[in-house]
């Protein structure tokens, strides 16, 4: 007896573990793509969808380095992605090394089936505390993903592809988040215009901001100097 439920509580330990690896070995497979990428230069739009900003579209160059250098300059010399997000780079939630995985069913996303993966983060020196990612297991691609952090909230990042898909590297980035978390760029003006008055601000809290880049062109692996990024 004693024996038939050890066996039992192994078995069941055994059948435990398997979803957490299978969502592991997943994450790995979508990293070694994404890990293709040892550098781009990126040339696109970006439009500001935030309540308190007025914003023209922009035109943007985007620089990257592995593993997680990111810079975007645009026209305006202004850049309004919020600080301490995932800086459109998967790379810093795929490049954590402690963390729990578990799978979550599946999700349509864009009509787009994937895989729903949750991580939480085992040290707390890690910004990131949670993130829920959509993955298209057919083709590697991050579709959507989800990321709490410990500073500056939660934003929410979803990616389309086409010319670049084989990279990794999205056509379209959307990335949304709470206004309440959102940290103004020096130099930014605010011109609170609701109607109401001049000089009235808006109620910010859990108003949602949006910035939307469409790519145009990368240039992938030619090399990007550390200049770029200061």
């Amino acid at each position: 007896m004693k024996q038939r439920l050890l066996f039992f509580f192994a078995f069941s330990l055994f059948c435990t573990q398997l979803p957490a690896q299978a969502a592991k070995e997943l994450l790995q497979k979508v990293k070694a793509k994404y890990d293709k990428v040892n550098d781009y230069t990126a040339t696109g739009k970006m439009k500001t969808n935030v309540i308190f900003i007025k914003a023209p579209i922009a035109n943007i160059k985007v620089y990257y380095k592995k593993p997680d250098k990111l810079k975007i300059k645009n026209e305006n010399g202004v850049s309004f992605i919020p600080k301490g997000s995932a800086n459109v780079n998967m790379n810093n939630v795929l490049g954590l090394s402690n963390f729990e995985a578990v799978e979550s069913g599946t999700e349509k996303v864009a009509g787009i089936n994937c895989k729903v993966i949750k991580i939480f983060p085992l040290s707390d020196e890690e910004n990131i505390t949670r993130a829920t990612l959509y993955i298209d297991e057919a083709r590697l691609l991050m579709i959507k993903s989800v990321i709490s952090t410990r500073e500056n909230g939660t934003y929410e990042l979803l990616m389309t592809y086409k010319k670049y898909a084989e990279w990794g590297l999205p056509d379209k980035v959307e990335l949304s988040f709470n206004t309440r978390d959102y940290k103004l760029p020096k130099g930014v003006t605010i011109d609170y215009d609701n109607g109401t008055g001049k000089g009235q601000p808006r109620d910010t809290k859990n108003q949602k901001g949006k910035v939307e880049i469409d790519y145009s062109s990368y240039e992938i692996n030619k090399g990007v100097p550390d200049s770029a990024f200061n």
